[in-house]
């Protein structure tokens, strides 16, 4: 890693609280960076209470994933993950005017094919494909008219925390006009394929600050942002209108968010009386 990294150290804390003791539960939970081209993981670890044997497995998309289940009775399951991660500053955009052409992108359509196809977070209705229309037909690259969206997305739809929840989708932020991160990156995505661009979403956090003391440890965020195909992927954060870098931590890629939930299960016993998430983020470098 480059002199210009961050080194950050995240604890995602999450569970769920339930009306009286559930004899069984299953889970999964999507909370362990992946090493790649723009961060190192030094050390992650994912532990359970009550505790409970687990296995890592990579999914279908390519996110680690920790398998678990419960089988003592148990009225709150905890799972708290910690990782250790380095990261790169911005620099992984297609430059303007390079990339693949609008052609090129023809020629790979089976490729990426699954990564074309809306789904229900990311659906869109006619009057987002006129304007995706427009916005094709106006720049002259697939990466260009990639960029126009995400400009596009974050003039149009105000970022409001809790406007939404994780149920919502693509139509409801643009009809309402506002949203959060998961909100904003479904739209994205699915204008992006709808202009005939393979886009993913992205789940991971973010470091809130972009001046960030080190050593000081403050309340962060589970973030989604989009990554697209233009001859290679590159990613981008419409909510915040900035390329991916240092205070980003890429955890898992999907088409939507339903593939990439950070943890999901089933249980036998009585109803969730509801589900906490605590996301602490500290700048070690």
């Amino acid at each position: 890693m480059s002199v210009d990294s961050w080194r950050l150290k995240v604890q995602h804390k999450s569970g769920f609280e339930y009306a009286g003791p559930v004899s069984s539960s299953y889970n999964e939970a999507r909370m362990w960076p992946r090493n790649e081209a723009r961060q190192a993981v030094l050390d992650a670890k994912v532990e359970v209470w009550p505790p409970a044997r687990t296995y890592k497995y990579e999914d279908y998309w390519g996110t680690v994933v920790t398998a678990f289940d419960v089988h003592a009775p148990h009225e709150q399951l905890t799972v708290t993950a910690s990782s250790t991660v380095e990261t790169l500053p911005p620099g992984d955009l297609v430059p303007p005017g390079e990339g693949a052409s609008w052609t090129d992108l023809e020629q790979h359509v089976d490729r990426w094919y699954e990564m074309r196809l809306p789904t229900r977070r990311t659906g869109v209705d006619d009057e987002l494909r006129s304007i995706v229309a427009d916005l094709r037909g106006t720049h002259g690259t697939p990466q260009e008219a990639a960029m126009a969206v995400c400009e596009f997305v974050r003039a149009e739809v105000a970022y409001v925390p809790g406007s939404t929840g994780v149920q919502s989708d693509a139509l409801h932020a643009w009809a309402q006009r506002k949203g959060v991160c998961q909100d904003i990156s479904h739209l994205a995505v699915g204008m992006l394929r709808e202009m005939g661009l393979p886009a993913r979403y992205v789940s991971g956090y973010l470091h809130p600050k972009p001046g960030a003391t080190i050593g000081e440890s403050v309340v962060g965020q589970s973030h989604a942002w989009v990554e697209w195909w233009a001859g290679r992927w590159t990613s981008f954060d419409p909510t915040n209108g900035i390329p991916i870098g240092e205070r980003h931590v890429s955890v898992g890629r999907g088409r939507e968010y339903a593939d990439v939930p950070p943890l999901k299960g089933i249980y036998s016993g009585p109803k969730s009386t509801g589900q906490g998430v605590e996301v602490t983020i500290t700048r070690l470098r």
